[in-house]
């Protein structure tokens, strides 16, 4: 028999006991609960990390004008100003034991922007031979990719530190995760070593520093 309107099609619904709502605890995850805190000015509502999605956005963001100071995670680098066009006949002051095909043309790049001449050699007969056309003049610096096998960097490198003094200066750069073969280099007297990316980075400033001539090196 189908329930009329207003019944219940289960038997016995009429008088079925209903459960009365359960009074509001009185810890802090109840209404009470919170409102006394919040008059006590305990504030204990779930952490919103929305914030966290907005400030990966703004340090995220390099395409939309500048970042905020403190949320950048690095900052861009001013080159310096270049060098005075140096003569033809001028001697050059910085030479290179680099192979590596990246770095090479990076260097290149970079002395033509900052008007130092650099000169690549394969090992030490190589740079003796230009050392000689130079005349009485040493180099300024002397780059050594640490990793370029051909030049026997460990080698070659407290020889020309016996050699040539204190006036030429030594650079070697390498993977950040060669740690013994840095400090091997500064053993045998490089006198800095640094991670290929802080070389890149530093590199306009090296070349300007040691690429200008006597007459107008700061």
């Amino acid at each position: 028999m189908n329930a009329g309107p207003g019944h219940s099609s289960a038997g016995g619904g009429r008088h079925k006991r209903r459960r009365g709502r359960r009074p509001p605890k009185r810890g802090a995850g109840g209404p009470m609960g919170r409102a006394r805190q919040e008059q006590q000015g305990i504030f204990t509502a779930p952490m919103d990390h929305s914030y966290r999605a907005n400030l990966n956005a703004d340090s995220g963001n390099s395409n939309r004008g500048s970042r905020r100071p403190g949320f950048s995670s690095s900052y861009p680098v001013v080159d310096p100003e270049p060098l005075p066009v140096p003569r033809e006949d001028s001697a050059s002051r910085v030479f290179a034991f680099v192979e590596d095909l990246f770095f090479l043309s990076k260097i290149q790049a970079t002395g033509q922007k900052m008007n130092v001449k650099v000169e690549f050699v394969k090992n030490e007969k190589d740079l003796a031979d230009r050392m000689k056309s130079n005349g009485e003049e040493k180099p300024s610096l002397i780059i050594f990719d640490l990793n370029n096998a051909n030049a026997k960097p460990l080698t070659l490198i407290p020889k020309l530190k016996s050699k040539l003094k204190k006036g030429t200066s030594i650079i070697g750069f390498l993977s950040h995760v060669q740690g013994d073969l840095k400090q091997k280099a500064h053993e045998v007297g490089c006198d800095m070593v640094l991670p290929r990316s802080a070389f890149s980075q530093n590199l306009p400033q090296l070349l300007r520093r040691h690429g200008a001539s006597e007459e107008i090196a700061e």
